[in-house]
């Protein structure tokens, strides 16, 4: 049997150390004898619960089983999911959730209802203090969709997984058909959802390697062995100033780099590195991504979007939370211009500026292009108390365009304006203008960034 179409078990074998796995509760089975289900035998009662490890880390686990009831959650299957978080609060360890489930098991009635509730109480409880990662191999539909929300990262199997509170056949104007608002790519791509899809085996792969860069809870920390050389010159990183993505992916150790949400609002990168084997949180503005021959194969322009907004401050407050030390490479001119984007821009953008104003971990600011006006200052600027700020030779930090500046302080005089612009750039918008003022604290060779930031972190991190 394949690992995507698994039992409960095989699922969770397949995700942990071999032979690591210890069940608890295997005798529970449901209650109620309501509807005819004294008749029916619940193994069980549809989810298998326990702990193990991953690469030698302790985690526990909890896996539904479609066999026995649907995977339905009912009063001791939610019963046997609160005591796992129990456990896992208690010890300090990652609690990982594997998702195959009809929904709320509605011969149980309120029974359900209430402990389906206690496991949302659970995981609000533990939001910040134990690693929390939920996977979806099957239906997770309704309520059932909050536990993966309320999670700190989520994966959906690409092809079985359906993620959903409402079905898409019950969206007025819409069907499966015409737009499958539970698969994984609407999850990831356009809601948001979802943080990775993959196959099952690229689903236990990512898991590990989370689990494996992160801390398991609030008062651990991410740190391991490093065998990448701390001073590696990266000739070509000037090259990736567009994609961040590329450019965090060259200066990481090992040249690894997690990105999170990587389909959702692209003009905004999240994920995780090591530098020196420090693992740190990156938050970076995107304007392409390159294709493997090196060519932007997407643009973006060079603002802040409401979606990246909310992407960048739900990542910040996660790393704020556990400890991490946080990155952000800055390349902005400005925010998004649209009717849609004006609902929300103002509210993401004061989310994202708490976000960073209320950091207590170490964070350092690059910038490789244009830092300008108030998009600049949300993007973890000096005035928001990030620790250290580098740019390189070329970067432009000022209140906007010297063009636009001279513009508007010479009005239609093109001589004056010209001359203006140009005195603009050199005094007011360059790096070594704002090296001068203090705002930035070195200006750094591209092809040197990565022994910068190691010494930066390191140093921030003691």
């Amino acid at each position: 049997m394949s690992s995507s179409t698994g039992s409960a078990s095989e699922r969770i074998n397949a995700l942990l150390d071999e032979k690591s796995f210890v069940e608890i509760g295997a005798q529970v089975t449901a209650r109620s004898t309501d509807f005819n289900l004294k008749q029916k035998t619940a193994p069980s009662d549809g989810v298998v619960t326990g702990y193990g490890s991953i690469n030698g880390r302790p985690v526990y686990v909890y896996s539904q089983d479609p066999s026995v009831l649907g995977g339905s959650i009912g009063e001791m299957h939610a019963k046997k999911i609160v005591k796992i978080y129990d456990l896992a609060m208690k010890t300090g360890t990652p609690v990982i959730g594997l998702i195959d489930s009809t929904g709320l098991r509605l011969e149980e009635s309120t029974d359900a209802l209430n402990a389906l509730s206690e496991v949302y109480f659970k995981q609000a409880l533990a939001k910040g203090v134990v690693l929390q990662i939920t996977a979806v191999f099957g239906n997770c539909g309704g309520g059932l969709a909050l536990v993966p929300a309320m999670s700190d990262f989520s994966f959906i199997e690409e092809k079985n997984g359906k993620l959903f509170v409402n079905s898409p056949n019950a969206i007025d104007g819409n069907y499966t058909e015409k737009c499958d608002t539970s698969d994984a790519k609407f999850q990831c791509g356009e809601a948001g959802n979802a943080d990775f899809s993959g196959d099952a085996d690229s689903i236990y792969e990512g898991i590990r390697e989370l689990v494996s860069m992160l801390p398991s809870n609030n008062d651990d920390i991410a740190v391991d062995e490093a065998s990448d050389d701390l001073n590696r010159k990266l000739p070509d990183l000037a090259a990736y100033a567009g994609d961040t993505a590329a450019l965090l992916a060259n200066i990481a150790d090992d040249s690894n780099f997690v990105e999170i949400k990587k389909d959702y609002a692209k003009d905004m990168v999240t994920g995780f590195l090591r530098l020196d084997g420090i693992t740190v949180g990156c938050v970076a503005n995107r304007t392409e991504v390159l294709g493997e021959d090196g060519k932007a194969a997407e643009k973006f322009d060079s603002v802040l979007s409401p979606n990246g907004l909310s992407k960048a401050s739900d990542f910040v407050y996660f790393c704020d939370a556990f400890g991490i030390p946080i990155l952000t490479v800055t390349n902005v001119t400005g925010f998004k211009a649209c009717k849609c984007a004006e609902k929300r821009i103002a509210a993401e953008a004061a989310e994202l500026t708490h976000a960073f104003a209320n950091c207590d971990v170490p964070r350092v600011n690059l910038i490789v292009g244009k830092a300008f006006g108030s998009a600049y200052s949300i993007m973890n600027s000096k005035g928001l108390g990030c620790d250290l700020t580098y740019c390189w030779p070329d970067a432009q930090i000022g209140p906007m365009d010297a063009k636009l500046a001279a513009k508007v302080m010479c009005g239609d005089n093109a001589a004056e304006a010209d001359k203006a612009a140009k005195e603009f750039a050199d005094l007011q918008n360059s790096a070594d203008s704002a090296a001068k003022r203090g705002y930035v604290d070195a200006v750094i060779e591209p092809e040197d960034t990565r022994k910068h930031l190691v010494y930066a972190f390191e140093m921030l991190f003691a």
